[in-house]
């Protein structure tokens, strides 16, 4: 259900952003979303790390 709640927030603030013409606030291709991935893997696996090290 986040998900699916996450997913309908962003539609909206998508088409908000293109109604008003405005830029998204969100990476415009591909690639920036990829990006935008990893940084959130990336601090996934630390956080895993840490309590798998108990550090």
């Amino acid at each position: 259900m986040q998900y699916l709640l996450a997913l309908c927030a962003g539609l909206s603030a998508g088409a908000f952003f293109t109604w008003l013409k405005l830029p998204l606030p969100a990476p415009p291709t591909l690639s920036g979303i990829i990006g935008a991935f990893g940084v959130f893997l990336g601090a996934v696996l630390v956080n895993l790390a840490r309590r798998h090290f108990g550090h």
